[in-house]
């Protein structure tokens, strides 16, 4: 009788969480988001707390309304504001979480350095109950951060498989975003405060009854509640959840621009917008930068001998080659035809030819005809400042260099006079 009667508080409790919370979200247009924001903050201590200390049987284990319930419901509460916001905001809250824990538990420390008197008889602070909480909620602030990332990325992901399914999608996130973070956060429940591991399981089972809880409630709102003033969005309810932040989307739609249709590399377009910032930029620093050009040897033939569809394969595999060798502050460009252009900023003219050797080897060795022959590249590199202070110079000084490796034999590398030429 006990263990239902606890196991029914249960549910209303959840029903009463997800009640507030949601109204809280739904008229935060009139009310203000930061009414949400803060009552999930506030939640969040009581959270912890009673994850740490308050259990309860139900029939299926011992469980805590803090873990179970509370924090559960925050979790879907995040991916909530996730489906009517942005990305952006759902990291608001979880920056300030925490921050104010850091915050406490700097403070919890400071304050065992103070001489203190007892006013009241049997009320003296416990900082080892201070510690164990900051630790705690810490720990548990970092879990939602992971939750709240791999709530996103998986609710997204779902979509591709139950496009209009959202309260499936919904219900599977609960699923496995909880079990994850009942692994993690038990975790240091049991080295903090040693609770039992027998509550595990209890406590695993008790998150998953209240996903479904959450999962019903979600879509008796989503079916009857939003759907009804939807009209009040200019936006379509199908956007909304595919929206992501407008510098995420921003951002997104630059890096899908200003592509090379072929080769994926960014194209010449990119190139005139971004090397001259980044020429630039490392000669602010009082660094140099590096510009290196490479030529596919004899790419006329194997157009001419396999046709251009195999030469366009070639081009693509010398593509993916460099960008194995590249570092992540470099950008290489298809410059035109068969020719690319990197550009390595913060980068000196020995080790721009160290690095332009390697590419030239690594095509050599990893790149071919049909018929097996090898493909092999010719390369001039310059530098800022000390072959000019503008992309447009230096890149014509490359290009001279580039000239003189074809005279060379090609299959070489060409650098400034004081570089022994390479290759």
């Amino acid at each position: 009788m006990m263990e239902t009667l606890n196991l029914l508080l249960f549910a209303i409790e959840a029903v009463g969480y997800f009640a507030l919370m949601v109204t809280l979200l739904h008229f935060r247009h009139r009310l203000g988001l930061g009414m949400f924001l803060t009552a999930l903050g506030v939640m969040h201590f009581m959270e912890t707390y009673l994850a740490a200390v308050f259990y309860v049987p139900v029939p299926f284990g011992i469980v805590s309304p803090g873990s179970s319930v509370f924090f559960a419901g925050k979790l879907m509460m995040i991916l909530m504001l996730y489906l009517h916001e942005d990305a952006a905001v759902v990291r608001q809250p979880i920056y300030g979480l925490f921050l104010g824990n850091l915050l406490t538990a700097a403070i919890a420390w400071l304050l065992q350095w103070h001489s203190i008197i007892e006013i009241s008889a049997g009320k003296a602070p416990n900082f080892d109950f201070l510690n164990e909480m900051g630790g705690l909620m810490m720990w548990g602030t970092a879990l939602l951060y992971l939750d709240s990332i791999g709530i996103i990325l998986l609710y997204e992901r779902l979509g591709r498989v139950f496009k209009r399914k959202i309260v499936l999608r919904f219900m599977i996130c609960g699923f496995v975003m909880l079990t994850f973070d009942q692994v993690g956060f038990f975790g240091a429940l049991y080295y903090f405060v040693g609770v039992p591991a027998a509550a595990f399981w209890g406590g695993w089972k008790a998150k998953m009854f209240a996903v479904c809880i959450y999962t019903v409630l979600f879509a008796i709102y989503e079916r009857w509640i939003r759907r009804g003033v939807s009209t009040m969005s200019a936006r379509p309810v199908g956007d909304i959840f595919h929206d992501l932040t407008f510098r995420e989307r921003y951002n997104d739609l630059l890096s899908r621009t200003g592509r090379d249709v072929l080769t994926g590399l960014y194209d010449r377009a990119r190139m005139e917008m971004e090397a001259p910032t980044m020429i630039w930029d490392s000669l602010k620093q009082g660094q140099s930068a590096t510009v290196l050009i490479l030529d596919v040897d004899h790419f006329k033939d194997v157009n001419d001998q396999f046709g251009h569809l195999q030469g366009d394969e070639v081009l693509k595999a010398i593509a993916a080659r460099l960008g194995t060798i590249l570092r992540a502050s470099d950008r290489m460009f298809r410059f035109g035809g068969e020719e690319f252009v990197a550009v390595c900023p913060l980068t000196d003219h020995a080790e721009g030819a160290r690095l332009a050797e390697r590419l030239r080897w690594t095509i050599a060795n990893s790149v071919s005809t049909p018929d097996g022959r090898p493909v092999t590249v010719s390369i001039g590199l310059a530098s800022a400042d000390e072959d000019g202070v503008s992309f447009t110079t230096v890149l014509s000084v490359a290009d001279e260099r580039l000239y003189q490796a074809k005279k060379n034999g090609r299959n070489c590398v060409i650098g400034g006079s004081r570089l022994a030429d390479v290759g």
